[in-house]
């Protein structure tokens, strides 16, 4: 019996890393041999957080433009997501406002964080993490974190921040909490 069940999408531009951090989080190991996912991958795991039981479905969504028509479809029921870039490559970030564009057409309302990946190349970086920063507030995001499917860092931050949001939205729906917003 689970205290909750969450649908999450996982999206961004092709080899940004999505699938392997998918797969970092599920098994705790990198794969460097991960393969371009064809349309959609999906997966469940069970996890904890605040002694609740909680069941995570993840949907990684390919970044291929030839799949994004797609995209819209793999969206309803969602509860969360994070929307992926590489720190490396400034045109993943560049495309994050086409992305959004596809989310807001479905008039989804759910968490999204903004997610910068291969932060172990941070060395090689073409998007400041001020830069981001300043654009994950300025297009709304839930919120904005930095990790690394190879080394592990901020992998399973970045999945708890998710699963907490979800769960605060979901009692604001609920009524659980009274809701400010306007």
């Amino acid at each position: 019996m689970y205290d909750a069940i969450f649908k999450a999408v996982i999206f961004g531009d092709m080899g940004c890393g999505k699938t392997t951090l998918r797969k970092r989080f599920m098994t705790d190991e990198y794969d460097s041999n991960c393969h371009r996912t064809i349309g959609v991958d999906f997966q469940t795991k069970d996890c904890k957080y605040n002694k609740m039981d909680i069941k995570l479905m993840l949907w990684d969504f390919a970044g291929e433009e030839r799949f994004r028509y797609m995209f819209p479809q793999y969206l309803y029921g969602a509860m969360g997501g994070i929307m992926m870039y590489d720190i490396t490559n400034y045109t993943s970030f560049a495309h994050i406002g086409r992305w959004l564009s596809l989310l807001r057409e479905t008039n989804q309302n759910f968490p999204v964080i903004l997610l910068g990946g291969k932060l172990d190349l941070s060395d090689i970086r073409a998007v400041s993490r001020e830069k981001a920063v300043g654009i994950a507030k300025a297009l709304g995001f839930t919120g904005f974190i930095e990790c690394s499917s190879k080394s592990g860092e901020n992998v399973v931050e970045a999945f708890e921040a998710l699963t907490r949001l979800m769960l605060m939205n979901n009692m604001v729906k609920e009524g659980d909490v009274e809701s400010i917003a306007t």
